[in-house]
């Protein structure tokens, strides 16, 4: 009976071959070959290639048309599905008005375990992407919201769609995607942000900001009010949960790269201020990672692009107060009598318990850039406060007498070295931290200018985009520290009220207080080199950035400069 159906089928398909103007007066054979989706696994695959060859001859039998090559994309028989997966964009070609349907329809066939069945589904997508990019978009974006909004969402559906548009929209490049298509993103795009997990909220963002919107000033500035509105709620915040903190990072990496001379991030750094950095004791950490010290490089990102604070006093005194609590305590001057009057061997343990502070630098860094960039805005708020002046003086130079010698033994163990050993991960690991320490003397040469001075420009340490135009990045380092090698390092001092002395006497009066600093031989920072941001575990989904547990979906890590 089976092959008596098959030669059926084959009769069936020569009488509508042969039969050219006059098709449409075959409605009957084309509707056995429809009935075909039914029979045997030979019969299916047949009738799935016959059902969209003669598809628009027959617009009257489109929609059963339709609905037997959706049976065959959900049969048992992979290798069926994947036939009548690639026939699909076929019944596309000459009519437009299912194309939003099919899309549709693909979108959800991308739930698929199959590997290779995904593979067939994403390249069927393709097509009608090419052929027809406003049907088949706005039947992804329909599939999107309905795998949300139903009863039982669909969250496989959901997240291989929007990883879908985030990269194949982009490849297929303007040529495909005109200015219709691109209002569309951006609307719809829009409406997912507002109900999004992290690794959806970095795909959509990638999109956006390939569009038009990612473009322009105006169109910057609302992408950025847009992710501070996710990343941030007046009346819903507690910094005792790792949620809202692990929240606010990742949301504003993503506006980093948005801010310009053109669009400030004035916004972003009042939250920092007001509810982060105030309540520095008081926010959550979690496991070995160091969220601290994302949000200051996170935060001393921001002030690059800062425009005009409202009391802007307060905003540096919140930042020099989180300064202060990573930048060591200078030696008490009287420390070094009290030495002289023990006995030899009581001098001798003293010498030995007396260790070199434990000096952060990684977190000075950002924190300093930070003062430093906010008093650029406001010189005077600094320098007006006697009180708080000179206690940061103090601390910072005894800092700059730390950092000095970590920069001379650096120096040594990076100096002239080129090819595979210039490039292991080692010999990086030495050259940022030479940035970072030479970067915070940098610093602290301008606090100590009278008045204190904000002029000096920083590259920070982590940044590594901004180095693209300095090929070799380490040579550069190397050669502006040769040029300065032949002078003597000036120790930064100031006059605290005493009896003024010259330089090398004020610092020589107070070397029999410290023992030199020696750089650990071990690892200098597990995050002063790593581009990437900490990683969470066990994704964890739900709908919406204020009902999950965001930090747990996506690894945090640095994107690329849109």
């Amino acid at each position: 009976m089976s092959a008596d159906n098959i030669e059926k089928l084959y009769q069936n398909y020569g009488i509508l071959a042969d039969a050219k103007d006059d098709i449409s007066k075959h409605e009957k054979e084309y509707l056995e070959i429809l009935a075909a989706v039914k029979g045997s696994d030979k019969e299916k695959r047949l009738a799935s290639q016959f059902i969209a060859k003669f598809y628009t001859s027959f617009p009257n039998l489109a929609d059963q048309a339709i609905e037997a090559q959706f049976d065959l994309c959900e049969d048992d028989d992979v290798a069926i599905r994947k036939q009548a997966i690639k026939a699909l964009p076929t019944m596309c070609n000459n009519n437009k008005d299912h194309t939003t349907r099919i899309s549709d329809i693909l979108a959800q066939l991308l739930q698929s375990d199959d590997a290779t069945e995904i593979n067939v589904v994403t390249n069927s997508l393709v097509t009608i992407l090419k052929s027809d990019p406003k049907g088949t978009l706005t039947g992804l974006f329909s599939q999107i919201h309905q795998s949300t909004d139903s009863e039982v969402p669909n969250e496989v559906v959901r997240e291989r769609c929007i990883k879908f548009l985030a990269t194949k929209v982009k490849q297929l490049g303007r040529e495909i995607i005109d200015k219709e298509c691109e209002e569309l993103i951006i609307v719809e795009g829009k409406k997912i942000l507002q109900d999004s997990v992290a690794e959806e909220f970095e795909h959509i963002m990638e999109l956006l900001t390939w569009t038009k919107i990612g473009k322009t000033p105006a169109g910057r500035k609302e992408l950025t009010e847009l992710i501070l509105a996710l990343a941030f709620t007046p009346g819903d915040w507690h910094p005792e949960d790792p949620e809202y903190i692990d929240r606010l990072i990742q949301c504003t990496q993503h506006a980093l790269p948005l801010f310009t001379a053109q669009v400030d991030s004035t916004q972003y750094v009042n939250i920092f201020c007001d509810n982060v950095l105030a309540q520095w004791n008081d926010l959550a950490t979690t496991g070995s990672a160091d969220i601290k010290l994302e949000i200051l490089k996170t935060f001393a990102e921001l002030t690059e692009h800062c425009g005009e604070l409202e009391n802007a006093p307060q905003k540096i005194n919140i930042v020099y107060d989180v300064l202060m609590k990573y930048l060591p305590e200078a030696p008490i001057e009287n420390e070094k009598d009290d030495i002289k009057e023990t006995k030899p061997e009581e001098e001798s343990k003293a010498d030995e318990s007396k260790a070199a502070p434990s000096l952060q630098f990684s977190h000075v860094e950002c924190a300093l850039f930070a003062l430093h960039s906010l008093c650029r805005k406001s010189p005077e708020a600094l320098s007006a406060d006697a009180a708080r002046l000179k206690p940061l003086r103090l601390r910072l130079q005894y800092t700059a007498r730390l950092t000095q010698g970590y920069i001379k033994k650096l120096k040594e163990v990076t100096q002239g070295k080129k090819g595979d050993d210039a490039n292991t991960e080692e010999n990086k690991l030495k050259v940022a931290a030479l940035m970072t320490t030479s970067n915070i003397n940098t610093l602290i040469r301008d606090i100590f200018r009278t008045p204190p001075s904000f002029k000096s420009k920083v590259q920070l340490s982590f940044q590594t985009k901004k180095a693209e135009k300095e090929e070799n990045q380490p040579a550069v380092i190397h050669e502006r520290e040769k040029e300065s090698s032949s002078k003597r390092h000036r120790p930064i001092t100031f006059d605290n009220g005493e009896k003024k002395e010259s330089p090398e006497k004020r610092s020589r009066s107070g070397d029999g207080n410290v023992k030199m600093y020696t750089p650990p031989s071990g690892k200098y920072s597990s995050r002063l080199s790593n581009s990437g941001r900490f990683t969470g575990s066990n994704p964890s989904r739900g709908r919406g950035y204020g009902r999950r547990d965001f930090r747990n979906n996506a690894p945090y890590r640095r994107r690329n400069n849109y």
